[in-house]
């Protein structure tokens, strides 16, 4: 089964389960601000998805960071940030398991089978 992960109130996210919906492929989503974020999900994300590519620099909660936090950012502290505040992550992300797709555009999910 493939796994969607995002935020329930985001639109984005909205119309990546909207799609995934409409295409009929059995899926889960897990919200990264109700379910968290574990180590271990972290790395299985990060196994196929570059961390500084994950790193959503443009999110509010990027924005609401201490200047501190976001000076000298490598892999390793943004691994941290992102265990502290999921919402940190690029989304939706969608688990397809060979694959993570990072974001969602129209047509992004047309051609999904099991």
């Amino acid at each position: 089964m493939l796994t969607l992960f995002g935020i329930k109130n985001c639109d984005t996210c909205r119309r990546a389960r909207k799609a995934m919906d409409a295409s009929g492929v059995p899926y889960q989503f897990h919200d990264l601000r109700e379910d968290g974020l574990s180590a271990a999900l972290l790395e299985h994300i990060l196994e196929r998805v570059p961390v500084m590519t994950l790193l959503n620099k443009r999110s509010t909660t990027w924005r609401q960071l201490d200047d501190a936090d976001k000076q000298e950012i490598d892999a390793n502290r943004a691994r941290e940030l992102m265990l502290a505040h999921p919402t940190l992550l690029k989304r939706p992300l969608l688990d397809t398991g060979d694959d993570i797709l990072v974001g969602y555009r129209d047509g992004d999910y047309d051609n999904l089978s099991v």
